[in-house]
């Protein structure tokens, strides 16, 4: 069968005006996504003179058509640096590249703008799509400025901080933290906080922890053990503060509480002092007139009775010796500060003490430096301190034995005087009370004695550490101030 031209023509016709109806919808269409695309799309020749753009792209360049289209696509990059000359060399070389630079509008705005370029994109000219980087790039600038704030806070603050996951692993630990717990940090990075504590202190930090668990922020207080004496850690915990990780505060509160324990030591002071100045005289008004009777009976009593008159006039002297510390505690004391010798105040007191010291067969072992400097202070009350420790130390030697007194200019700006028994000593719990009203070791006794020695230490700008071991003894370590304050 003959197929006629005329028919062939035809279907070439029909053919020619679909591919023409094709090309004009492709046409129309690529020139919808052009003209409506999000992105700035820009056509440029290989001298970077600018063929054609959309209107995102006249929006980012803030341009309009006639102006950006007499421009040079790379005039309007802020430098011209050695970045930029590689990025063009590049592009040349592979045909196409993708980075970020900093353009500078016409009208002086500044940004930063991500782009893709293709060489060669359609009848030898180049394109580029421009997207608008400046609001990603100032909020991760801001989102690092905020980190370095942050890592700042962290490492400089003066307390620990702890960052540990769901899994309890540290994941961060600042120099502060590092340093309480003894451990360089980046032997720390990374492991169970299960694996770097004690066993004795695993209970307390469970209980913290379940606590946060619980509720989702924990306090408390962690006390650990030491040769300087006990120290006490804050523990201030909140849970999940940034993708399932929670942050522990550690704060060396140990200054903190021993204020807290003087001033608390100092109320009780203060009672005690209006409780004095409030009984003391009521009670030595009767006790005068007691003792005058008393010694006036002493003429007529029989020798059977004299046993019980030594024993009633003992117990008025000790009574009369309370009244007399709570009187010292209760008023300001009539003091002269000078310049004095301070083995001599010390010889002076053994001597007042000697006989007592001989009846329960103590002797005294002295030992001074050589060269003392003088100490202004007032000696009456310095013997009164050196009094009160002395006969406690004879108290607890029932069966005898030395008591040493050592003095020696050690640190140079102190008189240190050491008084050492060698009694049974006081366990370390009891040591923090002495000084206390009321509070004493001994079955008889007050606790006045040493809080006067304390209050009179005190007031001379000076300080008393005890050193005690159980079965050995206890030493009494006295610091007084060279230089007048």
């Amino acid at each position: 069968m003959e197929i006629s031209d005329e028919l062939i023509s035809d279907e070439n016709i029909k053919i020619a005006k679909q591919k023409n109806f094709y090309f004009k919808q492709s046409d129309e269409l690529y020139r919808s996504l052009f003209e409506e695309a999000i992105d700035g799309i820009v056509f440029w020749d290989n001298e970077g003179n600018v063929l054609m753009a959309n209107q995102s792209a006249l929006k980012i360049f803030e341009c309009t058509s006639e102006e950006f289209l007499k421009g040079n696509i790379w005039d309007f990059v802020l430098e011209k640096n050695d970045h930029f000359n590689s990025l063009l060399k590049k592009f040349y070389e592979l045909g196409e590249i993708r980075d970020e630079l900093l353009f500078l509008m016409p009208n002086g705005q500044l940004k930063q703008l991500e782009f893709t370029a293709k060489k060669h994109f359609v009848d030898g000219s180049n394109m580029t799509i421009f997207r608008n980087a400046s609001e990603r790039y100032k909020m991760e600038k801001e989102l690092r400025e905020s980190e370095e704030r942050f890592r700042k806070v962290f490492e400089g603050t003066l307390d620990g901080m702890v960052l540990w996951n769901r899994h309890y692993e540290i994941i961060d630990i600042n120099p502060v933290a590092a340093d309480f717990l003894k451990a360089e940090r980046d032997d720390i990075i990374g492991k169970s906080i299960w694996d770097i504590l004690e066993d004795h202190y695993k209970h307390e930090i469970k209980i913290h922890i379940d606590e946060l668990e619980r509720l989702g922020t924990s306090d408390s207080t962690l006390t650990i053990s030491s040769e300087d004496g006990n120290k006490y850690f804050e523990l201030s915990s909140k849970g999940n503060v940034a993708s399932n990780l929670s942050l522990t505060v550690i704060r060396n509160v140990t200054e903190k509480i021993g204020m807290q324990e003087q001033l608390q030591k100092s109320d009780t002071l203060s009672v005690v002092g209006e409780l004095a100045a409030g009984i003391a005289h009521e009670i030595r008004n009767p006790m005068t007139a007691l003792k005058g009777f008393i010694q006036l009976l002493e003429l007529s009593m029989k020798e059977d009775h004299s046993m019980y008159f030594k024993v009633i006039m003992s117990e008025l002297k000790r009574i009369e010796s309370t009244i007399t510390e709570f009187l010292i505690l209760a008023k300001p004391q009539a003091i002269q500060f000078k310049d004095n010798d301070m083995r001599k105040v010390m010889n002076e007191t053994l001597e007042l003490l000697n006989g007592q010291a001989l009846m329960n067969n103590i002797q005294f072992n002295v030992e001074y430096a050589n060269e003392l400097p003088y100490v202004f202070c007032e000696p009456n009350q310095m013997k009164q301190v050196f009094i009160n420790i002395i006969k406690n130390a004879i108290e607890v030697m029932p069966k005898g034995g030395f008591i040493t007194i050592k003095m020696d200019n050690k640190p140079s700006d102190f008189i240190h005087i050491v008084i050492e028994d060698e009694g049974e000593g006081i366990p370390e719990k009891k040591i923090k009370r002495l000084g206390e009203p009321f509070y004493t070791t001994k079955e008889r006794g007050t606790g006045l004695g040493l809080m006067v020695s304390y209050k009179i230490i005190k007031e001379h700008r000076g300080k008393v550490e005890v050193e005690s071991e159980v079965g050995v003894g206890t030493k009494f370590h006295i610091y007084i101030p060279v230089k007048r304050n």
